[in-house]
């Protein structure tokens, strides 16, 4: 079995849909999705749980690729409040959903081994290639960020896929001293940066467990539709989600997951079509 762990709001549905039919369409094993959400109204109307509708229907359809794969919501307002509510990185560079990844140690229901990774993801190869690694004596194990490693640190890592060994995580007590930073301490990269600076020991791993830049490789495992610098026709940075089907193919030129994406097409479709006749009732 592979446990996978996603974050977001709502507004995630997109990514987490075709994140999870990327995963199931090439990866035999069995897959067990937590999704941790929360319901942050205070800062945005629009920071919502992810509803139980839009999980019940990511669960029929992983389902519908094998009959054992689950995806399980995980409410976690509380907890977010408890660490995090009004502290200094609430407003940091992304959403405060960034900061979930950081409950991990705190949510009884998370096994021992688990593959944290970003909404913005895509599996081009089985992800038992990157589960199965053995990081027994690691805290967990990432892939350098592009460029974090040039401009920050040397291993600097990109927090956006993180194989976690939640055992030694308590042990060393990493996700605790995280939190303590971001309670403490507002920063750049703030999730990024507090697993950084609180880590023991990480495996640093080949960059095709984290693509951060070119699609094309036959080898690459796991896809990230990260923003990105572009230098043509003049310098500019670019942003398009896996879910910004135009955008991926005029500006990324990347079609390896067109069949994904199709099926995607399809199927929030018919989801916003029951959405609308269950309205309508």
């Amino acid at each position: 079995m592979i446990n996978i762990l996603l974050c977001g709001n709502e507004k995630v549905f997109d990514g987490a849909l075709t994140e999870l039919l990327s995963i199931t369409n090439r990866t035999k094993e069995t897959i067990n999705c937590y999704i941790f959400t929360m319901d942050l109204s205070r800062i945005k109307p629009d920071y919502a749980c992810i509803s139980d509708e839009q999980i019940e229907f990511l669960d029929k359809i992983v389902k519908s690729k094998k009959s054992d794969n689950t995806v399980t919501k995980i409410d976690v307002t509380d907890l977010y409040e408890k660490e995090f509510g009004k502290c200094k990185n609430e407003s940091a560079y992304c959403t405060p959903y960034t900061l979930l990844r950081l409950l991990a140690d705190l949510v009884p229901e998370i096994p021992d081994k688990i593959l944290y990774l970003d909404i913005d993801m895509m599996a081009k190869d089985d992800i038992s290639k990157l589960y199965s690694i053995n990081i027994s004596d690691y805290e967990y194990a990432a892939v350098k960020e592009k460029y974090g490693s040039i401009f920050i640190w040397p291993d600097y890592i990109n927090a956006g896929m993180l194989l976690l060994n939640m055992k030694k995580i308590k042990e060393t007590k990493l996700l605790e001293k995280a939190r303590n930073l971001i309670k403490s301490k507002k920063m750049l990269f703030a999730d990024q940066d507090a697993i950084y600076r609180s880590t023991t020991k990480k495996l640093l791993l080949p960059r095709k467990y984290n693509e951060q830049s070119s699609f094309k490789r036959n080898d690459t495992v796991i896809c990230h539709f990260c923003k990105r610098l572009m230098w043509f026709p003049y310098p500019h940075t670019e942003n398009y989600k896996q879910w910004h089907v135009d955008g991926i193919h005029k500006e990324l030129k990347c079609y390896c997951f067109d069949t994904d994406l199709q099926e995607f097409t399809q199927l929030k479709e018919k989801y916003i079509n029951k959405i609308e006749e269950k309205g309508e009732n």
